[in-house]
């Protein structure tokens, strides 16, 4: 299988400039579809401009200079998602991926203490001997004894060692979401009514349906991370 990809037929969210690179890396295959997440040498080389080359790109990365949610990575194609947190430790720089208005992957800076938070998504549940495991949208897995959970619900995690849920986000009426798809993409709305795979939301005094898989929630009032 090829490690690149002509840039034209790179998915339309991501932020580089197909006009000028003929080839772009691609992801390794991990737990964020193509579509959700960035090549790490795209990041550090296209976006953020540290490198000008791969063999810059593994010099920072074998130079222990680089964190994603808390864990050093080194494989320059490693892919990082939505709300992904990516840290580099030499210069104390962290940044969050977001969806911007126009669709595409894009990175914000945060601060040391925004850094050690992330919101995931349950994508699926698992009974393990009287506990639940929570299969969250960006590979992790966290076993529980709450069984009030739900596919589709979110989890505030605490990155600081081993990932742990510090705050549970429900996918209900009044919930916060952030979408990941549609012509709103990049947004929050509140959930006024929620019917099969459908969801009704306010944003900016209109009431607009998305479909329940496009909804991340993010909080109640206010979203309980930075996204903008």
């Amino acid at each position: 299988m090829s490690e690149h990809l002509k840039s034209y037929f790179a998915p339309k969210s991501w932020k580089v400039k197909k006009k000028y690179i003929k080839f772009i890396s691609k992801p390794n295959p991990g737990p964020h579809k193509i579509e959700m997440s960035l090549p790490l040498c795209v990041i550090i080389r296209d976006i953020l401009g540290y490198a000008k080359s791969m063999r810059e790109v593994k010099f920072i990365l074998q130079n222990k200079n680089v964190e994603v949610d808390g864990i050093r990575r080194n494989d320059p194609r490693f892919p990082v998602g939505l709300f992904d947190v990516l840290s580099f430790k030499q210069t104390g720089e962290n940044f969050r991926i977001i969806l911007n208005a126009a669709g595409k992957l894009d990175l914000i800076k945060i601060d040391k203490q925004e850094s050690s938070h992330k919101i995931c998504k349950i994508a699926g549940k698992t009974a393990i001997k009287g506990k639940v495991q929570l299969n969250l949208n960006d590979g992790k897995n966290i076993v529980t004894e709450d069984s009030q959970y739900k596919v589709g619900d979110g989890v505030l995690l605490e990155l600081s060692g081993k990932a742990k849920i510090k705050e549970k986000i429900s996918l209900d009426k009044n919930a916060l979401i952030y979408l990941t798809d549609g012509k709103h993409i990049g947004r929050t709305g509140k959930v006024v009514d929620i019917t099969g795979n459908r969801i009704l939301y306010k944003a900016d005094e209109a009431v607009i349906e998305t479909l329940k898989d496009a909804a991340f929630p993010v909080g109640k009032d206010k979203p309980l991370i930075k996204l903008g």
